[in-house]
């Protein structure tokens, strides 16, 4: 489980640079499923409209293909941003449209953010790797670490 912010440089580095390998190795072949949670921190302007935008995507079965151009484009994300990457990426415009502006998700979002705030997490991005705790933008390495000995469990 992945808890993280669309404006966060650090989940960025993350989404950009580990979880490719993560995907390919891991999720592609089976051994683990990977849940992303949004986390929106309060000082980031666009976070939480961009999770929810997140969330339009993902209700036309777009939604990881929408979170990579967000994080590659992470200095730009006002609502007509996030319009714009959806129509790019070829998604329905009319409905993402309706869905970002009549705030279908912002609940779902803010019910989230409250989850992660249970599981003790403060910052993005953080990980929970059947219920162990990983902070930060660590390198593959030290999630092949923790993967690999919950496999064996």
């Amino acid at each position: 489980i992945e808890f993280s912010d669309f404006q966060c440089p650090y989940c960025a580095r993350y989404s950009l640079d580990t979880f490719p390998r993560i995907k390919q190795e891991y999720a592609d072949t089976g051994k683990v499923k990977i849940v992303f949670e949004n986390f929106p921190l309060a000082f980031h302007e666009n976070a939480q409209v961009a999770a929810e935008a997140g969330e339009c995507a993902f209700e036309q079965d777009k939604f990881w293909e929408y979170k990579q151009k967000l994080f590659e484009n992470q200095a730009n994300l006002a609502k007509n941003d996030l319009k714009r990457y959806a129509e790019d990426l070829g998604l329905n415009a009319e409905q993402f449209n309706s869905c970002l502006d009549s705030g279908k998700f912002t609940q779902k979002v803010e019910n989230d953010l409250e989850e992660g705030q249970d599981f003790g997490v403060t910052g993005t991005p953080t990980f929970f790797i059947n219920g162990e705790k990983l902070l930060g933008a660590q390198p593959f390495s030290e999630f092949q670490k923790v993967i690999e000995e919950k496999l064996k469990q």
